[in-house]
């Protein structure tokens, strides 16, 4: 029976793993604001080079999650193959 030793990762180690692959000359924004009930809520965006900066990503609890989510929004904006660029919202 092989057994699994892996632990699993902690917030800390999670953001610096999502950290790590956004490259450096990526500005990067984070925003924290209160939802309706007072919650700090998360979003964040990305822009990468030769595009205007991405939409923000909807609220997320934590700020690694909204991270998370820009870096996946700005890959799947690199990786789609047909040159769009990201709007800027606010």
């Amino acid at each position: 029976m092989s057994h699994n030793y892996a632990t699993p990762l902690t917030p800390e180690k999670r953001l610096a793993r999502v950290l790590s692959r956004i490259p450096a000359d990526w500005p990067l924004a984070i925003d924290r604001q209160p939802d309706h009930t007072g919650t700090a809520l998360w979003r964040a965006r990305l822009t990468p080079p030769g595009h205007d900066a991405l939409d923000w990503t909807p609220p997320q609890d934590t700020m690694v999650d909204a991270l998370e989510a820009a870096w996946r929004q700005a890959r799947a904006l690199l990786n789609d193959g047909t040159g769009a660029r990201g709007t800027v919202k606010n």
